[in-house]
Parts: structure tokens; sequence; C-alpha cells
């Protein structure tokens, strides 16, 4: 467990879809420079940490005529992918996506059309940015900080919404779990990180809005944020892998990140 001062939310005692590019900026090429080997690398999770998939709701709501539709969607979603991974199958992510909505179809007896897929594929290749997330990476980038992102969808040929964003120059590298073939909080998706990005484990960080991340993450051995966005929080049971840093925002975690690697 870390140390609680790196957040005055830490919890003390008490142990998402999206197209990225996976080759590495030249501006950004190491060549061995010692300050890289050193400088804390921040990886993020996506889809909900940095994008807002709040918006894909009304789709949902119009779909089966029922609040909640995309979160269970959503928890569905993650749950299967877990379960492939266990059982050493893979299915790139979109695809499982689309099976799992035509699944809830037929839980809840609503036929889903192909044309509901096709919608729900251009509005997840479209998801906003949190409002929070382009000055909180901008301010990590500035203090010395590597950015990589980390994310369960396998690279698309389309500028996926962080481009569309502006900010792909902030990011390092962007790294999908498709080379690993196994789903987040599998390990080989973050070994897969530490091998490529050669930094230390007690150097890198993980910022996500899921807690199965946050504990998979530090069971790698990575230390962990959790920015709940109000609608997460941490899982409050013994022996199990609190994240350090616990805050609604991104804003906040990253506050928080600066003090901790004593960037501020």
């Amino acid at each position: 467990m870390h140390d609680p001062q790196y957040s005055r939310r830490a919890v003390v005692g008490l142990g998402s879809m999206v197209a990225m590019s996976t080759i590495i900026d030249p501006a950004f090429a190491r060549e061995k420079d010692p300050t890289l080997m050193t400088a804390p690398l921040i990886v993020f999770d996506v889809n909900e940490t940095l994008l807002d998939i709040d918006v894909l709701d009304p789709l949902f709501e119009r779909v089966f005529a029922a609040k909640g539709r995309m979160r269970e969607w959503f928890a569905q979603l993650i749950l299967y992918s877990q379960t492939l991974s266990l059982t050493g199958d893979y299915v790139p992510f979109g695809k499982l996506g689309a099976g799992v909505l035509r699944m809830l179809g037929k839980i809840h007896d609503v036929p889903i059309t192909e044309d509901h897929i096709r919608e729900l594929s251009t509005m997840i290749g479209n998801l906003p940015v949190h409002r929070d997330v382009p000055m909180a990476l901008r301010r990590l980038k500035d203090a010395g900080c590597r950015l990589v992102t980390l994310t369960n969808t396998p690279a698309g040929a389309a500028p996926d919404p962080l481009d569309k964003a502006g900010l792909a120059p902030l990011l390092e590298r962007r790294f999908t779990v498709e080379p690993a073939r196994r789903f987040k909080p599998s390990p080989a998706t973050y070994q897969l990180v530490t091998d490529t990005m050669d930094v230390a484990k007690s150097s890198t960080w993980l910022v996500a809005a899921h807690t199965w991340d946050t504990i998979g993450a530090q069971s790698f051995g990575w230390n962990a944020a959790l920015v709940t966005r109000v609608i997460n929080a941490p899982l409050l049971v013994e022996s199990v892998p609190q994240p350090s840093i616990v805050e609604e925002t991104m804003t906040e975690v990253v506050n928080m990140i600066l003090k901790a690697t004593r960037l501020k």
C-alpha cells in the first residue's frame, strides 16, 4: 500500500472502445536519455478516464426505452472482456461490445439492428474528452512526466478522439492490449508497457476511473490513482490493494501525483 500522505483522501488500513495509435512520435524518441529513464511514467486509461462515455446515454435510452442501460452494457463489456482473458480467448473490444449489445437486446427483449451497432460505433469514435483532461495532461508534461495511454481497444486508421482533441502531441505512445491479446487487468497488459517504456515499476503510475484497473496495476507493482468522476469509488475490502490517490477530478489527481513525485 502506498504512503497515504500522497492524497488527502487516501484510504488507510483497508486493503474505457477508442482506437489508439501505437506509433511513437519521433519528437519523443528517448535515445537512452538518462533523464527520461528516471522521469515518472504516467499511464492513462482512456474510456471514462479521459473520455466522457455518458454521451452514449441517449442512444441506449432510445433503443431500450429505459434508463441505466448504457452502464449495464459497459459493466457487462468489462465483465466479458475479463472472462475472455481468464479463459485465454480473445476478440477485439469493438466486436465484443457489439456482441454484448445484442446480448442485452435478448435479455430485455429489444431487437438490436445493424444500424444500432453502427450508430454506437460512430458515437464511440467521437467521444469528447472530459473538460479537465487537456490542462491536466499539459501540467504533467510540463513538469517532466512521460505520458502514455493504455486501452482495451485496438488501434484504427482513423483519427481517434484524442487526436481530434489535439492531445496526441502530449502522449509519447498510445498502447492497446491487442499485442498481448489479453484485456486489462491481465498482468500481460501492464507488462507490455513496462517492457516497452523501460521505466521502473516504482516510477510508473496508472490513472484510471475504474477500481478493477487500479487493482490490476498495483498488483503488478505500479502506483495507482483513481479518478472517481463522482460515480466510481475504491473497493474498501481488506487485502484489496488501495489506490494511493483517490480524487473526483483529473485536476485533483494531477495535483497529488505532482506532490507524490516531488515535482511540485
